[in-house]
């Protein structure tokens, strides 16, 4: 009996041992098993020429977060966002992209035109890449054509040098005595001649003279409208100048010349007219990003470029500039800002 007892004790003993080992090794594994699962789970790195938002919870009501949404992608809950911001710093951009690659992101997603789309590109030939905001993708050697990317880049662009015509002609319907517009541009950026060239056949067509003007710091911006001598001005659609969209937008105001701008959020923020491609082109970046997540290759997604454009006018700057809108551009504005 007492050798049965015992044995029972110690076959119970061991039992309990087993069982608390099983529970301590529970407990110890469990970080590593939500590690696990966090990895299996697709990590997405954003790296962005711009600035981060002052409200990060704005991030997942945005129209990239919206098109993923739309496939059932959901950050925390099968999704896990990296975001890198240079805050128009073109020199991090290289770093922030090594940086991502070494967190084992599965998927880039870049903002801010070609300079944040190239360096993730150098980074890695072998992460998925969709890129926004890009004028050439193929002058810019991101992708072998528009229908065939080739390689592991595809994405969204933004037809930049083709609009800029567009915009001159608004502006000769918006003042039609006008006989020279300026043109502001960055020369820094990398299509600053096709842009010149393009708006410069859209003038010799409307009878008008081509002033351009360079400016590549807040200084040389101060500069530019201080010796600006003409009656209109088409702002070139650049990251550094929308860096600089605050200023510009008041020193058009102060100088009471009418201006052109790219984005419609300028002309909320008190410039007279904008007309570009709408924001839905981010939204259709988080759906390929999405694809992509579901196995297609970025090869075989063709870029896409916008179809549908905004026309906004601020009828309040356009009175304290003294200008009557014509009935033309009213009807065709996607937003009238009384």
């Amino acid at each position: 009996m007492w050798y049965a007892s015992a044995g029972s004790f110690i076959m119970g003993g061991e039992m309990q041992r087993r069982n608390l080992m099983a529970l301590l090794g529970g407990a110890l594994g469990w970080p590593l098993v939500a590690r696990a699962q966090q990895k299996a789970m697709p990590v997405i790195g954003q790296l962005s020429l711009f600035s981060p938002t002052a409200n990060p919870a704005d991030l997942l009501r945005g129209p990239i977060h919206q098109g993923m949404k739309e496939r059932g992608f959901v950050d925390g809950e099968n999704t896990m966002w990296e975001y890198r911001w240079a805050d128009f710093n073109f020199d991090r951009l290289p770093a922030l992209a090594a940086d991502l690659v070494s967190r084992n992101v599965d998927l880039f997603i870049t903002n801010g035109g070609a300079s944040p789309a190239l360096a993730a590109k150098n980074a890695t030939s072998t992460i998925p890449i969709v890129f926004t905001g890009v004028g050439d993708p193929v002058g810019f050697g991101l992708v072998a054509s528009l229908a065939h990317p080739g390689g592991n880049l595809t994405g969204f662009s933004e037809l930049n040098v083709e609009l800029g015509p567009k915009r001159l002609e608004l502006l000769c319907e918006l003042v039609p005595q006008a006989a020279v517009i300026a043109m502001l541009m960055n020369p820094n950026s990398r299509v600053v001649e096709q842009h010149i060239r393009a708006t410069e056949e859209a003038a010799r067509a409307k009878g008008v003279r081509l002033a351009v003007l360079m400016a590549s710091s807040e200084g040389e911006i101060e500069a530019a409208f201080a010796q600006l001598h003409a009656d209109a001005l088409v702002v070139g659609n650049d990251a550094f100048l929308f860096s600089r969209r605050a200023q510009v937008v008041e020193l058009a105001a102060r100088y009471a010349v009418p201006a052109i701008f790219w984005y419609r959020g300028l002309v909320a923020a008190g410039g007279l007219i904008s007309y570009g491609a709408d924001n839905d082109f981010l939204r259709q970046a988080g759906i390929y990003a999405a694809k992509i997540l579901e196995g297609a290759n970025p090869a075989d997604l063709p870029v896409q470029q916008p179809t549908r454009f905004e026309l906004v006018v601020n009828l309040k700057t356009a009175k304290a500039l003294g200008l009557t809108v014509p009935p033309s551009i009213l009807a065709r504005g996607d937003e009238v800002i009384e």
